[in-house]
């Protein structure tokens, strides 16, 4: 019976290890949380001078989330 607690807590180990891995794979923030000062920019050009005016803001805000870790 103590083999099968060993067993049970050596599988118990192995998981958390793969939360881990798994975890620092994907990006610590939510996307709509992330690259806060490029957003704003973003969204106060859009709203001024049109989406089209703005492309310049726009990528820098989606180079902000790709360092982030978000695959836009």
């Amino acid at each position: 019976m103590s083999g099968s607690q060993g067993q049970d807590s050596a599988c118990s180990l192995d998981q958390p290890s793969k939360n881990v891995v798994a975890t620092e794979t994907k990006p610590k923030k939510r996307i709509c949380c992330a690259c806060p000062d490029t957003k704003k920019l973003r969204d106060e050009c859009i709203v001024e001078h049109g989406e089209s005016a703005c492309a310049k803001w726009i990528e820098a805000h989606l180079s902000c989330l790709r360092s982030e870790g978000f695959k836009v």
